[in-house]
């Protein structure tokens, strides 16, 4: 398992909870589930609204967080199949929006079929920044 700890690993779960909780093979065909797990160790879920403009699963968990107080974020992970269990990494949009809003949040991914955490600024080595 990498570098994972038991609570990742519960992460991991929340995440695929929130996919089997919400598929529906016969009307989505990408249903993406997310968990968020802020440093207080709260820990939010998001779905993706699937259409041509819809959120990702981790703008709709980290939305979520956001909307209940919370500021700062230890990790972050996404899942998508009926099963939940195809651990998949941000899109470049959902990466942008880990840089601006979570810089130091850990991103849990699938490196050849090891599971890890890694910095966000690893998969986005040189992002752009909002000049202060």
């Amino acid at each position: 398992m990498g570098n994972l700890e038991e609570k990742d690993l519960e992460l991991i779960k929340r995440a695929s909870e929130a996919i089997k909780k919400n598929y529906d093979n016969i009307k989505f065909n990408h249903t993406v589930g997310a968990a968020v797990r802020c440093k207080n160790g709260n820990i939010y879920t998001g779905v993706n609204i699937y259409s041509m403009h819809g959120a990702c699963a981790e703008l709709v968990a980290i939305g979520a967080a956001i909307t209940n107080g919370e500021r700062e974020f230890e990790s972050i992970v996404a899942l998508r199949g009926e099963n939940g269990d195809e651990i998949l990494p941000p899109c470049g949009n959902c990466r942008q929006v880990l840089i601006d809003y979570m810089p130091s949040c850990k991103v849990i991914v699938n490196d050849k079929s090891e599971l890890r955490k890694v910095a966000v600024t690893e998969l986005v080595p040189f992002a752009y920044n909002v000049p202060e």
